[in-house]
Protein backbone atom coordinates (compact mmCIF):
# COMPACT_ATOMS: atom_id res chain seq x y z
CA UNK A 1 0.00 0.00 0.00
CA UNK A 2 1.23 3.13 -0.92
CA UNK A 3 2.04 6.09 1.82
CA UNK A 4 -1.01 8.39 0.10
CA UNK A 5 -3.30 5.56 0.86
CA UNK A 6 -2.28 3.98 4.10
CA UNK A 7 -2.35 8.04 5.82
CA UNK A 8 -5.84 8.12 4.33
CA UNK A 9 -6.85 4.35 5.71
CA UNK A 10 -5.84 5.68 9.10
CA UNK A 11 -8.01 8.44 8.44
CA UNK A 12 -10.56 6.52 7.18
CA UNK A 13 -10.59 4.15 9.76
CA UNK A 14 -10.72 6.53 12.70
CA UNK A 15 -13.19 8.86 11.06
CA UNK A 16 -15.38 5.53 11.13
CA UNK A 17 -14.33 4.63 14.62
CA UNK A 18 -15.92 7.61 15.71
CA UNK A 19 -19.33 6.75 14.32
CA UNK A 20 -20.10 4.30 17.08
CA UNK A 21 -18.27 6.11 19.91
CA UNK A 22 -18.59 9.91 19.26
CA UNK A 23 -20.91 10.15 16.10
CA UNK A 24 -21.40 13.73 17.44
CA UNK A 25 -17.85 14.74 16.65
CA UNK A 26 -18.21 13.37 13.08
CA UNK A 27 -19.65 15.89 10.28
CA UNK A 28 -21.43 14.47 7.39
CA UNK A 29 -19.31 15.75 5.33
CA UNK A 30 -16.50 13.76 7.24
CA UNK A 31 -18.44 10.41 7.40
CA UNK A 32 -19.32 10.26 3.86
CA UNK A 33 -15.44 11.04 3.01
CA UNK A 34 -14.48 8.11 5.32
CA UNK A 35 -16.84 5.66 3.67
CA UNK A 36 -15.65 6.45 0.51
CA UNK A 37 -12.06 6.34 1.04
CA UNK A 38 -12.76 2.67 3.19
CA UNK A 39 -13.81 1.02 0.11
CA UNK A 40 -10.76 2.61 -2.11
CA UNK A 41 -8.51 1.38 0.54
CA UNK A 42 -10.20 -2.22 0.67
CA UNK A 43 -9.52 -2.44 -3.50
CA UNK A 44 -5.96 -1.50 -2.81
CA UNK A 45 -3.28 -3.70 -4.24
CA UNK A 46 -4.58 -5.97 -7.02
CA UNK A 47 -1.74 -4.59 -9.39
CA UNK A 48 -3.12 -4.86 -12.76
CA UNK A 49 -5.96 -7.34 -14.09
CA UNK A 50 -7.57 -8.70 -17.22
CA UNK A 51 -11.35 -9.79 -18.04
CA UNK A 52 -13.45 -10.56 -20.97
CA UNK A 53 -16.86 -8.17 -21.39
CA UNK A 54 -19.83 -8.51 -23.29
CA UNK A 55 -21.54 -5.36 -23.48
CA UNK A 56 -25.29 -5.19 -24.75
CA UNK A 57 -26.78 -2.06 -25.36
CA UNK A 58 -30.60 -2.27 -25.51
CA UNK A 59 -32.43 0.54 -27.04
CA UNK A 60 -36.32 1.87 -25.69
CA UNK A 61 -37.78 -1.07 -27.85
CA UNK A 62 -35.82 -3.63 -25.86
CA UNK A 63 -33.79 -4.68 -29.04
CA UNK A 64 -30.45 -5.63 -28.49
CA UNK A 65 -27.06 -4.95 -30.11
CA UNK A 66 -23.98 -7.23 -28.59
CA UNK A 67 -20.18 -6.38 -28.16
CA UNK A 68 -17.05 -8.26 -27.14
CA UNK A 69 -14.59 -6.27 -25.51
CA UNK A 70 -10.49 -7.56 -23.93
CA UNK A 71 -9.98 -5.31 -20.95
CA UNK A 72 -6.23 -4.77 -19.71
CA UNK A 73 -6.42 -2.97 -16.15
CA UNK A 74 -2.76 -1.37 -14.43
CA UNK A 75 -2.84 -0.01 -11.04
CA UNK A 76 -0.77 2.97 -10.57
CA UNK A 77 1.03 4.07 -7.55
CA UNK A 78 -0.39 7.60 -6.36
CA UNK A 79 -2.00 8.11 -9.49
CA UNK A 80 -5.42 6.71 -11.08
CA UNK A 81 -5.68 3.54 -12.76
CA UNK A 82 -4.57 3.20 -17.00
CA UNK A 83 -6.85 1.04 -18.78
CA UNK A 84 -7.21 -0.26 -22.40
CA UNK A 85 -10.64 -1.95 -24.21
CA UNK A 86 -10.16 -4.02 -26.90
CA UNK A 87 -13.09 -4.85 -29.35
CA UNK A 88 -13.23 -7.60 -30.95
CA UNK A 89 -16.59 -7.98 -32.15
CA UNK A 90 -18.82 -7.22 -34.11
CA UNK A 91 -17.09 -6.50 -37.31
CA UNK A 92 -18.25 -2.76 -37.54
CA UNK A 93 -16.40 -2.36 -34.20
CA UNK A 94 -13.44 -4.99 -34.35
CA UNK A 95 -10.06 -3.19 -33.80
CA UNK A 96 -11.61 -0.33 -32.10
CA UNK A 97 -9.40 0.26 -28.63
CA UNK A 98 -9.86 2.78 -26.08
CA UNK A 99 -6.77 3.64 -23.89
CA UNK A 100 -8.05 5.51 -20.37
CA UNK A 101 -5.37 7.28 -17.78
CA UNK A 102 -7.00 8.49 -14.66
CA UNK A 103 -5.79 10.96 -12.41
CA UNK A 104 -6.55 11.89 -8.92
CA UNK A 105 -5.85 15.54 -9.89
CA UNK A 106 -6.58 17.49 -12.94
CA UNK A 107 -8.32 16.21 -16.31
CA UNK A 108 -8.07 11.97 -17.17
CA UNK A 109 -6.48 11.51 -20.32
CA UNK A 110 -8.66 9.18 -22.94
CA UNK A 111 -8.22 8.26 -26.16
CA UNK A 112 -9.95 6.35 -28.84
CA UNK A 113 -8.83 4.21 -32.04
CA UNK A 114 -11.53 4.24 -34.71
CA UNK A 115 -10.14 1.61 -37.52
CA UNK A 116 -12.39 2.99 -40.06
CA UNK A 117 -10.68 6.21 -39.77
CA UNK A 118 -7.38 5.03 -38.98
CA UNK A 119 -6.83 7.55 -36.42
CA UNK A 120 -6.40 7.91 -33.22
CA UNK A 121 -8.62 10.21 -31.45
CA UNK A 122 -8.34 12.15 -27.97
CA UNK A 123 -11.43 12.70 -26.09
CA UNK A 124 -11.32 16.45 -24.88
CA UNK A 125 -12.22 16.80 -21.00
CA UNK A 126 -15.23 19.04 -22.14
CA UNK A 127 -16.74 15.85 -24.06
CA UNK A 128 -16.07 13.61 -21.19
CA UNK A 129 -20.28 13.11 -20.60
CA UNK A 130 -20.66 12.27 -24.45
CA UNK A 131 -22.01 8.60 -24.74
CA UNK A 132 -18.98 5.96 -25.27
CA UNK A 133 -19.09 3.57 -28.07
CA UNK A 134 -23.01 4.48 -28.53
CA UNK A 135 -23.70 2.68 -24.68
CA UNK A 136 -25.26 4.57 -21.81
CA UNK A 137 -21.66 4.95 -20.01
CA UNK A 138 -20.23 7.99 -20.84
CA UNK A 139 -16.03 8.40 -21.15
CA UNK A 140 -16.18 10.04 -17.73
CA UNK A 141 -18.23 6.95 -16.14
CA UNK A 142 -14.69 4.93 -17.47
CA UNK A 143 -12.49 6.61 -15.37
CA UNK A 144 -11.18 4.79 -12.23
CA UNK A 145 -12.93 6.25 -8.89
CA UNK A 146 -10.53 8.77 -7.41
CA UNK A 147 -11.10 9.96 -3.77
CA UNK A 148 -9.72 13.32 -4.77
CA UNK A 149 -12.57 13.99 -7.34
CA UNK A 150 -15.14 14.31 -5.05
CA UNK A 151 -16.29 15.92 -2.13
CA UNK A 152 -18.97 14.29 0.50
CA UNK A 153 -22.18 13.84 2.58
CA UNK A 154 -23.26 11.11 4.20
CA UNK A 155 -27.16 10.79 4.16
CA UNK A 156 -27.93 7.70 6.07
CA UNK A 157 -27.91 3.57 6.31
CA UNK A 158 -30.65 1.64 4.85
CA UNK A 159 -31.40 -2.15 3.88
CA UNK A 160 -29.97 -2.57 0.71
CA UNK A 161 -29.34 -5.91 -1.94
CA UNK A 162 -26.52 -6.84 -0.25
CA UNK A 163 -27.67 -6.86 3.80
CA UNK A 164 -27.12 -3.09 5.15
CA UNK A 165 -25.77 0.09 3.19
CA UNK A 166 -24.37 3.31 3.69
CA UNK A 167 -26.17 5.99 1.31
CA UNK A 168 -23.18 8.59 0.48
CA UNK A 169 -23.87 11.74 -1.93
CA UNK A 170 -20.94 12.55 -4.06
CA UNK A 171 -20.11 15.74 -5.59
CA UNK A 172 -17.87 16.06 -8.27
CA UNK A 173 -15.07 19.04 -8.31
CA UNK A 174 -14.57 18.54 -11.98
CA UNK A 175 -16.08 21.39 -13.68
CA UNK A 176 -16.13 19.34 -16.97
CA UNK A 177 -18.07 16.58 -15.55
CA UNK A 178 -21.33 15.84 -16.58
CA UNK A 179 -23.38 15.24 -13.50
CA UNK A 180 -23.98 17.21 -10.41
CA UNK A 181 -23.89 14.82 -8.06
CA UNK A 182 -24.43 11.28 -7.49
CA UNK A 183 -26.05 9.26 -4.74
CA UNK A 184 -24.02 5.85 -3.83
CA UNK A 185 -25.09 2.96 -1.83
CA UNK A 186 -21.93 1.04 -0.45
CA UNK A 187 -22.65 -1.96 1.90
CA UNK A 188 -21.60 -2.09 5.22
CA UNK A 189 -19.82 -5.84 5.64
CA UNK A 190 -17.16 -5.61 2.33
CA UNK A 191 -18.08 -1.42 1.39
CA UNK A 192 -18.56 -3.13 -2.68
CA UNK A 193 -20.64 0.11 -4.38
CA UNK A 194 -23.40 -2.01 -5.42
CA UNK A 195 -25.65 0.66 -7.05
CA UNK A 196 -25.10 4.45 -7.96
CA UNK A 197 -27.33 7.18 -9.15
CA UNK A 198 -26.50 10.01 -11.25
CA UNK A 199 -27.92 13.38 -11.61
CA UNK A 200 -27.52 15.77 -14.75
CA UNK A 201 -25.50 19.05 -14.41
CA UNK A 202 -29.75 20.24 -13.81
CA UNK A 203 -30.02 17.97 -11.07
CA UNK A 204 -32.55 15.87 -12.43
CA UNK A 205 -31.95 11.86 -12.31
CA UNK A 206 -30.29 10.88 -15.29
CA UNK A 207 -29.16 7.42 -14.58
CA UNK A 208 -28.73 4.53 -12.38
CA UNK A 209 -25.82 2.08 -12.56
CA UNK A 210 -26.42 -1.42 -10.35
CA UNK A 211 -23.67 -4.18 -9.54
CA UNK A 212 -24.63 -7.55 -9.13
CA UNK A 213 -23.22 -11.01 -8.63
CA UNK A 214 -20.34 -10.52 -6.90
CA UNK A 215 -17.31 -12.51 -6.40
CA UNK A 216 -14.05 -12.43 -4.37
CA UNK A 217 -10.43 -13.24 -5.98
CA UNK A 218 -7.19 -13.14 -4.18
CA UNK A 219 -8.83 -13.51 -0.75
CA UNK A 220 -9.91 -9.91 -1.10
CA UNK A 221 -11.29 -8.11 -4.26
CA UNK A 222 -14.91 -8.12 -5.25
CA UNK A 223 -15.89 -7.86 -8.32
CA UNK A 224 -19.39 -7.71 -10.25
CA UNK A 225 -20.47 -10.43 -12.89
CA UNK A 226 -22.95 -7.96 -14.06
CA UNK A 227 -23.76 -4.17 -14.10
CA UNK A 228 -26.64 -2.80 -15.75
CA UNK A 229 -26.69 1.23 -16.29
CA UNK A 230 -30.29 2.47 -17.02
CA UNK A 231 -30.76 5.56 -18.54
CA UNK A 232 -34.12 7.50 -16.69
CA UNK A 233 -34.52 10.02 -19.71
CA UNK A 234 -33.91 8.10 -22.73
CA UNK A 235 -35.27 4.60 -21.87
CA UNK A 236 -32.26 3.06 -23.04
CA UNK A 237 -29.77 0.79 -21.10
CA UNK A 238 -26.29 -1.07 -20.86
CA UNK A 239 -25.43 -4.34 -19.20
CA UNK A 240 -22.01 -5.30 -19.13
CA UNK A 241 -21.22 -8.69 -18.25
CA UNK A 242 -17.92 -9.67 -17.33
CA UNK A 243 -15.64 -13.09 -17.01
CA UNK A 244 -12.53 -14.48 -16.99
CA UNK A 245 -10.86 -11.77 -14.70
CA UNK A 246 -6.81 -12.66 -13.98
CA UNK A 247 -4.62 -10.62 -11.70
CA UNK A 248 -1.06 -10.37 -11.32
CA UNK A 249 -0.60 -10.53 -15.07
CA UNK A 250 2.64 -8.88 -15.26
CA UNK A 251 1.47 -5.69 -17.04
CA UNK A 252 3.56 -2.76 -16.76
CA UNK A 253 3.11 1.34 -18.19
CA UNK A 254 4.54 -0.08 -21.51
CA UNK A 255 1.56 -1.74 -22.14
CA UNK A 256 -0.66 1.35 -22.00
CA UNK A 257 0.92 3.47 -24.75
CA UNK A 258 -1.31 5.66 -27.20
CA UNK A 259 1.24 5.84 -29.60
CA UNK A 260 0.76 2.10 -29.98
CA UNK A 261 -3.06 1.95 -29.75
CA UNK A 262 -3.54 1.47 -33.93
CA UNK A 263 -1.69 -1.92 -32.78
CA UNK A 264 -3.55 -3.13 -29.46
CA UNK A 265 -4.51 -6.75 -29.65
Amino acid sequence: MNIKLLTTSILAGSLLAATSHTAFAQTAEEKGFAISQESKVRDDGWVDMLASMNMVLRNKQGQESVRNIRMKTLEVANDGDKSLSIFDKPRDVKGTAFLSFSHTKGADDQWLYLPALKRVKRIASRNKSGPFMGSEFSFEDLASFEIEKYTYKFLKEEACELGNCFVVEQYPTDKNSGYKRRIVWIDKAEYRMIKTEFYDRKNSLLKTLTSHDFKQYKGKFWRADLMKMINHQSGKSTDLKWSSYKFGNGLSASDFNKNTLKRAR
